[in-house]
């Protein structure tokens, strides 16, 4: 190490975040501060990456889950070479710019995973380390080590905090994912203050008891050493890796260092000049970086850059002696599918019992997996329940990293965290399950995915107040239109088996976000193929299933396991004289993504009278009924009884819908 030029780098990167800071006048300037030794460890020593190609297979990953002091990652992108300009860092938090307030996936190359609320960067790594592990596991053959890259991460006292991170690196430990490595800036600042008002845990012993190999340094300036602890944990590849550092949050600063005003404040133009000066620079210039410094850092890019290609040569090498593998990874690192991959989807008969929507999704699900090795996943504690154990595939463990089923153990926080992790890595299809109602604990990850536009699977069983005697903590009520109303995701609430069927096609070629799988602990009946429209038509979101032999006089709409009350509703109408059309409707987005004329075609303007049910809250159901319309849904929370006395009793119910629909011709 050259301790002249490295100290000048590490000081520029502090500069340069300053500065972004002070100009949006907003920001973070004391993580940057003092975390960016760490940082300058990771890019100019640890680090494979590459500026020229800043998305090949076997880069290491980092994330900066403390993605407030993201100055200092994109002050690192630029000087390293990647697609980013003093411009840039000067747009820092400006409309439409690279530089957002937090990082986020798809703004800018060399960002691994949109991070900003605590915790989620932290558990969002243990799911990229999972990924890589499995896919060392398919791919890597003696000699061809194709997948043996690591996760970085930058942690905060917050991430240290936050329930999400306890539960993904107690998974982590359990699994011994040697391929982790995170600094914690353990600087004991934050917004209220000394962190000592509510956190004086031994992180280090908690972390041990976690199967953790843990490190504490007492001097985040010390490059060497903190070079040194990367390291040692490299040496370390059956357990994670924390390097604890403490660090002073706004070092430099005379009067804001270790103060918790350094966290989320602009420094003020005084104190930035106070900072550059004691840093050696002039403080009457902004965004400045010398030529030695630039030129330091864009060797090492480049460098890194000669890694990308020579693992391109080897996977020539590879692809030589192991042709079908190759095609395979590339097919998947493409995003496209197998050829004929959807083929072996079954095609429920009508049956007497009929078939609950999870044991036909846990069937799809096994039918589908030979097909489709990239398709991994499982449960919180809930396969029985959930039916998503892969029957022919082993589980992925820490003495099998070949395995396809996932035991996320009771802890759908992380579980969703991890499922995005996957998610942003090339050749791996993840899905999680739990019950529609612990989606609530699901909530950030969902909305990160949705944000980042990436397509983890959430399959959601037991899914009204059909699930029975667990009474109301368990039968949801309000979840429906809560997920329905995060941008990007779509929501499939399939009738029946066939439906269920196609949703999962539905969900396997989907790109642009997350995919929400909602289905009945229940009985429903199999929708007769023949006889009513085919649900391959689940893939427009809404359709006829059914249409009266006239005029239809009332539209009736349903969605899940109250699509089958509706088509009994409709015989019975027409005996009565009445003409209904049923239109099953398992995906509001679906829907919205066809043309206006599809749209008329299955909601006619003329067609004023409208009926909807849906075991659920009926906020949001307006958009699609009329002053003339109505809505049979839940009002309140549920009850503890078998579910046949509760639908009767909340009016989901043929005669009920008879009723109601008469209730609204007769308006």
């Amino acid at each position: 190490m050259d301790s002249g030029i490295e100290l000048k780098g590490i000081n520029t990167a502090r500069v340069l975040s300053i500065d972004g800071v002070q100009k949006a006048n907003s920001g973070h300037p004391g993580l940057p501060l003092g975390a960016a030794p760490m940082a300058h460890v990771l890019w100019a020593h640890q680090m494979r990456y590459s500026p020229a190609n800043p998305t090949w297979p076997n880069r290491d990953r980092f994330i900066l889950s403390a993605g407030h002091g993201c100055m200092l990652q994109y002050s690192f992108l630029y000087l390293t070479g990647y697609d980013l300009t003093i411009a840039d860092l000067q747009n820092f938090r400006q409309l439409h710019s690279k530089t957002p307030g937090h990082p986020e996936y798809g703004l800018l190359a060399g960002i691994d995973v949109t991070t900003g609320p605590l915790g989620q960067g932290f558990a969002n790594g243990v799911g990229m380390a999972i990924a890589q592990q499995h896919l060392a596991a398919r791919y890597n053959r003696p000699g061809f080590d194709l997948f043996d890259y690591r996760i970085y991460a930058i942690c905060s006292d917050g991430d240290m905090m936050e329930g999400v991170s306890s539960e993904a690196a107690s998974m982590a430990g359990h699994l011994g994912l040697g391929n982790i490595i995170y600094f914690y800036d353990d600087n004991h600042i934050s917004i209220e203050g000394d962190t000592a008002l509510a956190f004086d845990e031994d992180t280090a012993k908690r972390f041990e008891a976690y199967n953790w190999h843990v490190q504490v340094l007492p001097d985040g300036n010390d490059v060497a050493a903190l070079n040194a602890a990367v390291e040692n944990a490299k040496k370390e590849t059956t357990r994670p890796s924390l390097i604890k550092v403490r660090t002073h949050i706004g070092f430099g600063s005379p009067n804001k260092v270790d103060t918790a005003s350094a966290h989320g404040s602009p420094l003020g133009p005084d104190e930035v000049k106070l900072v550059k000066k004691g840093f050696g620079f002039d403080p009457e210039q902004f965004f400045a970086v010398a030529d030695d410094v630039l030129q330091f850092y864009r060797g090492i890019g480049e460098k890194g850059s000669e890694a990308g290609k020579e693992w391109d040569t080897l996977f020539a090498a590879y692809k030589k002696d192991f042709p079908g593998l190759a095609a395979m990874f590339e097919q998947e690192n493409s995003g496209s599918l197998p050829e004929k991959w959807s083929d072996p989807i079954p095609v429920f008969k009508v049956e007497e019992k009929g078939m609950a929507t999870r044991k036909a999704s846990g069937k799809v699900l096994n039918a589908i997996a030979a097909g489709l090795p990239s398709l991994i996943g499982g449960s919180a504690d809930l396969s029985p329940s959930t039916d998503t154990m892969l029957e022919k595939f082993s589980s992925f463990s820490r003495d099998d990293r070949n395995g396809r089923n996932f035991h996320f153990g009771v802890r759908e926080h992380a579980m969703g965290s991890a499922l995005n992790g996957m998610a942003l890595t090339n050749g791996v299809i993840p899905y999680g399950a739990t019950f529609l109602i612990f989606s609530e604990y699901m909530r950030p990850a969902i909305r990160l995915a949705a944000i980042m536009k990436i397509r983890p699977i959430f399959i959601f069983t037991h899914d009204s107040i059909g699930l029975g005697e667990d009474g109301t903590t368990h039968q949801p009520i309000e979840q429906l239109v809560s997920l329905r109303s995060i941008p990007n995701i779509t929501l499939i609430r399939p009738a029946d088996a066939n439906e269920t069927a196609q949703a999962w096609k539905v969900a396997i070629e989907h790109s642009g976000g997350p995919v929400v799988i909602v289905l009945t602990r229940q009985n429903l009946p199999i929708i007769d193929q023949e006889k009513f429209t085919p649900a391959t038509e689940l893939k427009r979101g809404a359709y006829v299933l059914a249409d009266a032999d006239t005029t239809p006089e009332i539209i009736l709409i349903a969605t899940g396991s109250e699509v089958s009350l509706i088509v009994k509703a409709q015989a019975k109408l027409k005996e009565q004289g009445i003409a209904a059309r049923v239109v099953s409707m398992p995906s509001w987005e679906l829907f919205e993504r066809q043309d206006a004329a599809y749209k008329e075609s299955v909601f006619p303007n003329g067609m004023k009278k409208r009926l909807a049910v849906e075991a659920g809250s009926t906020l949001g159901w307006h958009k699609y009924l009329t002053d003339e319309g109505g809505m049979i849904g839940m009002h309140g929370f549920g009850e503890s009884a078998p579910a046949e006395e509760l639908f009767e009793l909340f009016g989901f119910t043929v005669d009920n819908i008879i009723s109601e629909a008469k209730a609204l011709l007769n308006k």
